[in-house]
């Protein structure tokens, strides 16, 4: 392994990472991306969908809404903001 990789290995190590959809990208270096997984009900046992919001760092304002993004925990960034982005998968309208 060269440094370059074990230093980025070393900064990701046990973080996790999500992938979701933009749904706003109106505020300056933040994104909010919403993440579906699909979970079991406990009772009844039928797939459902349940959504969540992150708020994410996208340091060159590079994304837009509906874009797909993966994003990656860190540190806390602001009050709201404990999530950045990693990458851009998809984008919007392609």
């Amino acid at each position: 392994m060269t440094e370059a990789s074990q230093a980025a290995g070393a900064e990701t190590r046990g973080r996790q990472r999500r992938v979701g959809r933009v749904v706003s990208a109106k505020m300056n270096k933040t994104i909010v991306v919403k993440v579906t997984r699909s979970v079991q009900h406990p009772v009844y046992k039928r797939v459902i969908r349940r959504a969540k919001k992150f708020y994410a760092h996208d340091e060159q304002n590079q994304c837009q809404e509906g874009d797909w993004v993966r994003i990656e925990e860190t540190r806390p960034l602001s009050k709201l903001k404990r999530w950045r982005l990693v990458e851009v998968l998809q984008r919007a309208g392609q």
